[in-house]
């Protein structure tokens, strides 16, 4: 695989995106994210791409999460500007979930907050059968972002939310696929046919019916929004949870490998 943190390849109808960082156990680093952005506006653009596929490199993740101490190198200035105005995080999930054809998540392993964010904004999600999954941040002391906890709820539902970022457990195989955060589980040998099968599937049916019915279950996920006066609200609260001392315990107990003493300030 060439040595890009961001491997995109089309075959036919079908495109696949590859998180290509295994030292970093394929995590989405701001640079990582607006590339994404752009390949998705492109073959959004373009229209012959009707099913896209997510993984990530090797055999261990899917993506670990967001990096967010990743500092950015190859900056276009398409991307410098767009960094300026937009959160990556929140660019790259829109992306994913609003683009106008179908999505797959082939997820080759474990999927962590952010990434496992990303895997919930696709159609569908196919997983080897030792998958495993978790939303951490409240073992780190942080407080998740209004529009990812959303996208959570629509996928598996409040009580199954409530629970996924109350515990911050870590959950596998079977218990994952019970919890509706896959669709699919197979035999590792067996996802990458399992996927690209059901991607082909889906890419060979009629462009216009694919991508007017996504159209149409978007607009049903955005029945459900936050108003403005929620999300003013939402940004206090990140604001006060970043500035805590409970977040500095988290990283430091995270970087220490140790279980993290916290005090609620």
């Amino acid at each position: 695989m060439v040595n890009e943190m961001l491997v995109k390849e089309k075959n036919g109808s079908v495109g696949t995106i590859i998180f290509n960082r295994p030292e970093r156990k394929n995590s989405l680093s701001p640079e990582l994210l607006l590339k994404l952005h752009l390949i998705l506006k492109e073959w959004a653009q373009d229209e012959t791409i009707r099913a896209v596929v997510f993984t990530g490199s090797g055999d261990k993740a899917f993506s670990s999460g967001y990096d967010i101490l990743a500092i950015p190198t190859d900056l276009t200035p398409e991307m410098a500007e767009l960094m300026k105005k937009e959160n990556p995080l929140k660019l790259a999930m829109s992306s994913v979930k609003h683009y106008p054809f179908p999505t797959i998540a082939m997820m080759n392993g474990y999927a962590l907050g952010a990434g496992l964010n990303l895997a919930l904004c696709c159609d569908i999600r196919v997983a080897v059968e030792d998958i495993s999954v978790s939303m951490p941040p409240a073992k780190l002391g942080l407080i998740y972002h209004p529009e990812g906890i959303k996208q959570f709820v629509e996928v598996i539902g409040l009580a199954r939310t409530k629970e996924i970022f109350f515990t911050a457990r870590k959950y596998k195989g079977r218990e994952v696929k019970e919890m509706g955060i896959v669709d699919y589980l197979v035999p590792r040998a067996e996802l990458s046919a399992t996927t690209y099968a059901l991607a082909n599937e889906i890419a060979a049916n009629a462009p216009l019916s694919l991508k007017g019915t996504k159209r149409i279950l978007g607009m049903l996920s955005r029945a459900v929004e936050f108003k403005e006066s929620d999300l003013k609200e939402a940004d206090a609260i990140l604001a006060e949870g970043f500035n805590s001392e409970d977040l500095k315990e988290g990283q430091t107990a995270f970087i220490e490998k140790r279980k993290p003493v916290f005090k609620g300030c």
